[in-house]
């Protein structure tokens, strides 16, 4: 079980895997937080994915991050098109592995200028990374989003 808290689809399944632990109270109550929230959650999709469905993007945020993100980049329809870590396990790889696309590029301690190629390679419309990467991709022209601290 991967429970994640990133966007709305995971986060109803990860109410309902926690909820699933425990008697059927506790099971109701999840479902009436999900469908309190949904239609929040639902009017900020609305709001986005027409401007970003098909949109292709590549993630490089460390630690568990990339399988945990990729969700909610989904439920905003863009499609994760390269994703990796710069420390991870072989169990990372393998839970990422099921999180993603048949052909999906999963990269290992990539450099800048890898990272740097493979975007421009897959034609990726946007990149969500750390502070190193942040000027790389803003040099090359690939809108960016920094995942690991709110600047």
């Amino acid at each position: 079980w991967n429970s994640t808290f990133f966007g709305p689809t995971k986060i109803a399944a990860s109410l309902r895997a926690i909820a699933a632990r425990f008697d059927q109270k506790i099971q109701d109550n999840a479902e009436k937080i999900i469908a309190k929230y949904t239609p929040k959650m639902q009017a900020i999709v609305d709001e986005y994915r027409p401007r970003l469905e098909g949109k292709r993007a590549m993630l490089f945020v460390g630690g568990l991050r990339p399988r945990h993100t990729i969700g909610a980049y989904e439920d905003l329809g863009l499609e994760i098109v390269g994703t990796g870590y710069e420390f991870a396990h072989n169990d990372d790889y393998d839970r990422t592995y099921e999180e993603m696309a048949k052909g999906t590029l999963i990269f290992d301690d990539a450099s800048e200028i890898e990272l740097e190629t493979w975007a421009k390679e897959m034609k990726v419309d946007l990149v969500g990374s750390g502070v190193k990467e942040k000027y790389v991709f803003q040099k090359a022209g690939i809108p960016f989003r920094q995942m690991h601290s709110w600047d």
